[in-house]
């Protein structure tokens, strides 16, 4: 993003491509970075496309970049497009930064609660559970399910971190073929909270990619293809193919999008208002707008709730547990009084 933002300046002040790309390897800290830009320095001064170069690092410049830039370039107009890659790589780092803030919480909180409850089960409950057998008292309901859960766990803690292992390996595995990708994906957007965050981050990264594309004088064929391989979601990209597909037989984008389920009718209808005036760019660069101010705002209400939501949980889970283990030691305090 850094990089894109000094290239453009480069090139809009009037500095030599090369010397602008020599310039920023020599400064640039990251050293992926810093051997691509000088490999497309030795290219470009050989007579390469800057495109052409950039196309032979596909870690470090995406096709949507790549594209972009050959735009710029057969256009003239390369520091502009540049300008506008950093504004997209701006806009979305802030819009990828705030699902990361709204999803980091409930995940550490998950982290430690389930290791908190394992070591509770294993160590702490059978400290009770003998103090409870040598004073002979009767145990209440919830402190005979605990110290039963807490056997399970002492017997078949091998099984259980077995499962999970195998667990994890088979979702990789099916995550790793189209069927279940697209499985995944279509769960993720039925999920509660995080579904709908996830569909309007989407929403809003389709947008702003084929937006920028489009403005930036790319065919609308070869943006749909970059922007189906940028989607992040297979459910969305699934759609944008199948737009590509029908743009290719004479029909409209916005009838795919439609048939999908995963853009609301907003989109479609501004999709099909874009289409019908000639101005699918700016139509597509409001939706992203919209979208990326309803992603925002959904980040910080899921947030929001995550908190209360979270206390809940934990009091239930390793707050149940302690009770449960001290309702036999008020019944001893009781005896003894």
């Amino acid at each position: 993003m850094l990089f894109t933002r000094l290239f453009a300046t480069m090139i809009h002040a009037g500095l030599p491509l090369v010397s602008s790309l020599d310039l920023l390897a020599r400064q640039t800290e990251n050293a992926r970075l810093r051997e691509a830009l000088r490999d497309m320095v030795r290219r470009v001064e050989s007579g390469d496309a800057l495109a052409d170069a950039m196309m032979r690092h596909p870690k470090v410049f995406s096709p949507m970049y790549a594209n972009m830039v050959a735009a710029g370039e057969a256009s003239g107009a390369l520091d502009v497009i540049l300008g506008r890659l950093a504004s997209y790589q701006e806009k979305s780092e802030a819009l990828a930064r705030k699902l990361r803030g709204a999803l980091v919480y409930p995940a550490a909180i998950v982290g430690v609660a389930v290791p908190a409850t394992v070591v509770t089960l294993a160590f702490v409950v059978p400290a009770f559970e003998e103090m409870f057998a040598s004073a002979g008292v009767p145990l209440p309901l919830p402190t005979r399910l605990v110290i039963e859960g807490a056997h399970f766990v002492e017997r078949y803690w091998w099984v259980m971190a077995l499962g999970a292992v195998v667990a994890g390996l088979l979702a990789q595995h099916a995550c790793r073929t189209d069927a279940g990708r697209l499985a995944a994906d279509r769960l993720l957007l039925r999920l509660p909270l995080v579904g709908g965050l996830l569909r309007k981050a989407a929403v809003s990264r389709f947008a702003r990619t084929l937006a920028t594309l489009l403005a930036s004088g790319v065919s609308i064929l070869d943006g749909l293809e970059v922007t189906a391989k940028t989607a992040g979601n297979r459910v969305v990209e699934e759609a944008v193919t199948k737009s590509r597909a029908s743009i290719v037989a004479g029909d409209t984008i916005a009838g795919p999008l439609q048939q999908s389920g995963a853009f609301p009718p907003l989109v479609v209808q501004m999709v099909d208002a874009g289409e019908r005036t000639g101005a699918l760019d700016e139509m597509l660069a409001r939706v992203a707008d919209f979208y990326d101010r309803e992603t925002s705002a959904a980040a910080d209400a899921m947030a929001t709730a995550a908190e209360p939501i979270m206390i809940v949980v934990l009091g239930v889970g390793i707050g149940g547990i302690i009770v449960a283990m001290y309702l036999p030691i008020f019944d001893m305090i009781s005896a003894v009084g």
